[in-house]
């Protein structure tokens, strides 16, 4: 192995340790980093975005090793957000490579934005957990919710884990901690495998760069999963907030 492989194998762990730290602790957002990075090293979109899913997979892998011994999730609910999510994952990453790239760029940054802003002007919201006891027609509402995200998870580049995150808080009533524990293990784990798997059969995956991108992955999602859960969901709320205005305006930048 040549120098310059070390340094691109070195590159490829360090990109990927940041950019699964920053998404275990704001609930989403590694491609802000992974993606862009996988791109400029001269993969092409379709092979760096399955090579990206892939690799994003094991930040599910590090996070559940760490939220495991505080039994985050509820079964019923994991269970829930799986069956709504998954046929979207996998509808999405069916019709990604028909979508005009510029455009679908534009509308997930301004929509990543938003996101952010709106949790901005609600103090409050999940900063304590107030679950809902929703009849048929909220959870319908939920599932499709849940549905639609994950058509973007499957078809978009970044972004999407912070859709989620924001959609527990505000329709179930989780608070903004707990959220991201639903994300990270399901999203992480399960959407992002389904959409790997899919992507990868219809196109190829960089297995060269597969194995230092795995191992940021773990040990970002495990370290990022810590300090969420030491810190707090205030300290999530913050952080949740400020990589979606960033990742936003990044986004905003690559469309033009």
């Amino acid at each position: 192995m040549t120098a310059a492989d070390l340094l691109l194998q070195l590159g490829l762990f360090l990109a990927s340790l940041v950019a699964n730290l920053l998404s275990a602790l704001a609930g989403g957002g590694a491609g802000l980093v992974q993606l862009p990075v996988l791109i400029l090293l001269g993969l092409s979109f379709p092979l760096a975005l399955a090579t990206h899913k892939l690799a994003s997979v094991a930040l599910g892998i590090g996070a559940t090793l760490r939220h495991a011994r505080e039994r985050s999730l509820n079964p019923r609910l994991a269970a829930f957000v799986l069956a709504c999510g998954l046929p979207g994952v996998v509808l999405g990453a069916r019709v990604v490579l028909s979508l005009p790239p510029r455009l679908s760029t534009l509308l997930l940054g301004l929509l990543t934005i938003g996101l952010g802003l709106y949790s901005i002007a609600r103090p409050a919201l999940g900063t304590e957990s107030h679950a809902r006891e929703l009849d048929r027609r909220g959870l319908a509402i939920g599932g499709a919710g849940l549905f639609a995200i994950g058509v973007l998870n499957g078809s978009l580049t970044s972004g999407t884990g912070l859709f989620v995150t924001l959609w527990l808080v505000r329709w179930f009533g989780l608070d903004y901690g707990r959220a991201v524990a639903y994300t990270l293990i399901l999203v992480g784990l399960f959407w992002n495998g389904a959409g790997a798997l899919t992507l990868g059969v219809q196109g190829q995956i960089a297995w060269g760069w597969v194995p230092m991108l795995l191992a940021g992955s773990i040990t970002g999602g495990y370290l990022g999963a810590h300090l969420a859960i030491a810190k707090g969901s205030r300290v999530v709320k913050r952080a949740f907030e400020v990589l979606s205005l960033l990742m936003g305006a990044s986004l905003l930048v690559k469309s033009f």
